[in-house]
């Protein structure tokens, strides 16, 4: 009887969001845009494995680096939760940790040779800490103590996400001499928001979407967010901000008097630049990833009008559907929307906001030194 519950609930939410979706782009479903190709539509549709839907393990795995043994460590301790969702895997987990335990030992030099150089006295330091919290773990794994294994899970992905931060080089990739006159954030930026229900924190990504969050940071700078109503809010799917006062739906440049809009920017895993100007369904990538899916509760997304994928502006929602009901390729977000960030910290906070509260400032903590233009 529970899961006949949790599909007709599915059911009944995908039948919802059919007419919702509407609301942030008119045609998202059409055969001949498509290609006429709806059987190929369907499969990239359907669900690809266990999605990822923890924020910060997203955000660690669309980091711009190549390095297989990190990932396989990351990859370790990231299974253990789902050895621990299952309550009674020990022998998993115990298998997991020491898994991760003879990665770090036998291909540590690999890791540390892919850090930064002038990076690398902190990739040393940061490799002890993960050796010292991988121990910790042994041991805790050992005792079956659940509630110390998911502290101690937690902990190690943290600074493996440091040490990850530290193998980002160079910029990845040239963005269009054509969106040369647009902000752009080349790197991350953490932006603290206050809101009449309490406060957020949300990593903005510039490495997958750097005109994106650069419009997004850019504002948050002018205080253009400052004292905005929440004004559109559906409850399982988005909550959207960022309608300025007066006729105009978007951000107006003071200095130029001129109307700001961005393109549809998407990067897939397949293509090492991001996609500009289309959806993915129009161009035939049915079944390519985003790099920044909507999959995670807290979802930055940037919305745009009716039938103009490309008339991004000021307003954005975050996706407030729940994760188990959307794997990665099964919402209805991936490829029609630009995802730029994540919200990593206030989850409790967004569950509470609704249409009629405002958000009363943001600001930008962390990284606002990679903000250009």
């Amino acid at each position: 009887m529970t899961v006949l519950k949790r599909w007709l609930k599915l059911a009944l939410l995908v039948a919802l969001l059919l007419p919702l979706s509407l609301g942030l782009s008119a045609a998202w479903w059409d055969g001949d845009d498509a290609g006429g190709d709806r059987q190929n539509y369907r499969q990239s549709r359907m669900p690809q494995g266990d999605a990822i839907t923890d924020p910060k393990a997203l955000l660690q795995y669309a980091l711009p680096i190549e390095n297989d043994a990190v990932r396989r460590v990351q990859e370790q301790i990231e299974d253990i939760g789902r050895q621990l969702r299952a309550r009674k895997r020990w022998s998993a987990v115990s298998r997991d940790v020491r898994g991760a335990k003879s990665t770090l030992a036998y291909r540590r030099d690999e890791i540390l040779e892919a850090v930064v150089p002038s990076q690398r006295e902190a990739g040393q330091d940061y490799l002890d800490r993960v050796d010292e919290q991988i121990r910790e773990l042994e041991a805790v794994a050992e005792v079956e103590d659940r509630e110390e294994a998911w502290i101690l899970r937690r902990k190690i992905l943290n600074t493996l996400g440091e040490l990850q931060s530290l193998m980002v080089g160079e910029f990845p990739f040239e963005i269009p001499q054509e969106y040369a006159d647009l902000p752009q954030l080349k790197g991350r930026a953490t932006v603290e928001m206050t809101t009449s229900q309490g406060d957020l924190t949300m990593v903005v990504d510039g490495y997958n979407a750097p005109i994106t969050a650069g419009n997004f940071v850019d504002l948050v700078q002018r205080g253009f967010y400052d004292g905005i109503d929440f004004v559109r809010a559906e409850a399982n799917y988005v909550l959207q901000a960022g309608d300025p006062p007066g006729p105009e739906d978007g951000f107006v440049d003071p200095e130029t008097g001129e109307y700001r809009t961005i393109p549809l920017e998407i990067r897939v895993r397949s293509e090492n630049d991001p996609i500009y100007g289309f959806t993915l369904e129009e161009i035939g990538l049915y079944r390519e990833q985003p790099v920044l899916p909507f999959s995670a509760f807290g979802t930055l997304g940037m919305a745009h009008r009716d039938l103009d994928a490309n008339s991004g502006s000021s307003q954005f929602f975050f996706f407030l559907f729940q994760p188990e009901l959307t794997p990665a390729g099964l919402n209805l977000l991936d490829g029609r929307y630009a995802a730029f960030g994540y919200v990593v910290d206030g989850l409790d906070v967004l569950e509470k906001l609704g249409r009629g509260d405002r958000i009363e400032s943001a600001r930008v903590v962390d990284g606002a030194q990679y903000l250009k233009g």
